[in-house]
């Protein structure tokens, strides 16, 4: 993480800020349909509230403000969040402070879900599959271990420079290079998933059916993979292919 946490820049208390961040970690959990995370938001940001002596009118504005409507990807939530109490904290107007949510939680939510979710966690998951066919336990650790420490990195980062450089905490997002390194990670993917193909066709060999020998039951493997990518080509949905799979397992154990 780089060298963010630094003292000239601290203003509020030391635990307050860690309180807030630690919040921010749980704005999933009190999602819904109505508002999205505003809920996760207003709770991030009520440590920033105590000891300010503030009136009850005051203080249902502020909670009237943040309880509007907010969603972005939850890995990124917290940049926004680290923003937010830094400006609240100096006394920016409201509507400026809502606008930078605003203008944030979209873009932050497309470059979370293109990385995140499309293309880190494809790459952790199969990893961790590849070592689950060469029969290692620790497969699934193995993702946690690929998948956690840049999620939790990114939040932690995201929310000191948030906190730090206010309005241009984008900056720090905008460093990162996101959608660059989407690029690349969906390249490892593609290898990875190739050695997954040729890791699952060698393993078929090893159980091998009373009713098959081991080189047939390696092409139907392989035959099964065929399939797969060809069901993916033709726009096949990902269900769809798990129940066919599904299907086919219970027919072959019969």
């Amino acid at each position: 993480m780089p060298n963010v946490a630094r003292a000239d820049f601290l203003m509020m208390n030391g635990s307050t800020l860690f309180n807030i961040f630690l919040r921010s970690l749980t704005i999933q959990v009190s999602f819904n349909f109505w508002r999205m995370q505003n809920l996760g938001f207003v709770f991030s940001m009520l440590p920033l509230l105590r000891g300010k002596g503030w009136e009850r009118s005051r203080i249902a504005a502020f909670l009237s403000r943040h309880l509007q409507m907010f969603n972005t990807h939850p890995y990124l939530a917290s940049s926004v969040i680290g923003s937010v109490a830094g400006m609240e904290e100096e006394g920016v107007a409201p509507e400026e402070v809502e606008d930078l949510k605003k203008a944030l939680m979209g873009p932050y939510a497309a470059i979370g879900d293109s990385f995140f979710w499309a293309a880190l966690r494809s790459v952790s998951g199969v990893g961790a599959v590849i070592l689950a066919f060469s029969g290692t336990l620790l497969a699934p650790l193995s993702f946690l271990l690929l998948y956690t420490p840049a999620q939790l990195w990114v939040r932690g980062a995201g929310f000191l420079e948030g906190y730090r450089r206010r309005r241009n905490g984008i900056d720090f997002i905008r460093k990162l290079d996101l959608p660059g390194a989407t690029g690349k990670v969906r390249l490892l993917l593609l290898v990875l998933t190739g050695v997954l193909a040729a890791v699952a066709v060698e393993t078929a060999g090893r159980f091998p059916l009373p009713v098959l020998p081991e080189p047939p039951l390696k092409a139907a493997a392989a035959l099964l993979l065929l399939l797969i990518f060809f069901a993916i080509r033709k726009g096949i949905s990902q269900v769809g292919i798990l129940y066919g799979i599904a299907i086919i397992c219970v027919v072959v154990s019969f």
